[in-house]
């Protein structure tokens, strides 16, 4: 049985983009996490998706974590209102930061920084570093094209179909944090063999 995840570490935009649903969904994720009561870790950003997130879960009662390198915080206007905000050295530290301040990690639209975030939460998933569901947020089908092509990376025998399972999506964040809730880590002994095939 999963132990109830306390802690989300969600990777969001700077920006908000240019479909005002993005703005929606991070609010809505925010307030929704602070409401059960599970805390938000997050870059420590008070700008775009970040910010609308913090400021959403911190509205509703919850607790933020922020996480923000120091040659970051006046380039993403690091955040001074959360619950936690940790100044670190590096983006490595950052990120190990908020995996292992986190039992869980969801991606909301934004750019090649958050992919980055993501796919490496997802690589240590993979890999067995952690044993944490990794998600998307597939806000208006944002998503969509990289899940067709995660798809795509299986069929061309670069990626198994069990390790493809680990790599979650719903679009809105109930349904999400459902599938969180009920993921189990597997254990795959090899990464590709022809049985995966």
């Amino acid at each position: 049985m999963r132990i109830p995840i306390a802690s989300v570490c969600v990777f969001a935009g700077s920006n908000p983009g240019t479909d005002p649903a993005f703005e929606d969904a991070a609010v809505q994720l925010g307030r929704m996490l602070a409401l059960r009561g599970i805390n938000v870790v997050y870059g420590g950003g008070k700008v775009g998706l970040m910010g609308l997130l913090a400021d959403a879960a911190l509205d509703a009662g919850g607790t933020v974590t922020g996480v923000i390198p120091k040659d970051l915080f006046d380039r993403e206007v690091g955040h001074t209102g959360l619950t936690e905000l940790l100044v670190v050295e590096s983006m490595h530290e950052r990120k190990l930061a908020m995996a292992d301040r986190s039992q869980a990690f969801i991606a909301l639209p934004g750019g090649v920084g958050t992919f980055e975030e993501l796919f490496e939460a997802f690589t240590w998933t993979q890999l067995g570093i952690h044993a944490k569901p990794v998600g998307v947020l597939d806000v208006h089908g944002f998503y969509t094209p990289l899940l067709g092509f995660l798809d795509d990376v299986v069929s061309q025998g670069f990626l198994t179909p069990t390790h493809r399972a680990h790599f979650l999506a719903g679009t809105d964040p109930d349904e999400l944090l459902s599938r969180f809730q009920s993921w189990e880590p597997t254990t795959v002994s090899k990464w590709l063999g022809p049985e995966d095939r």
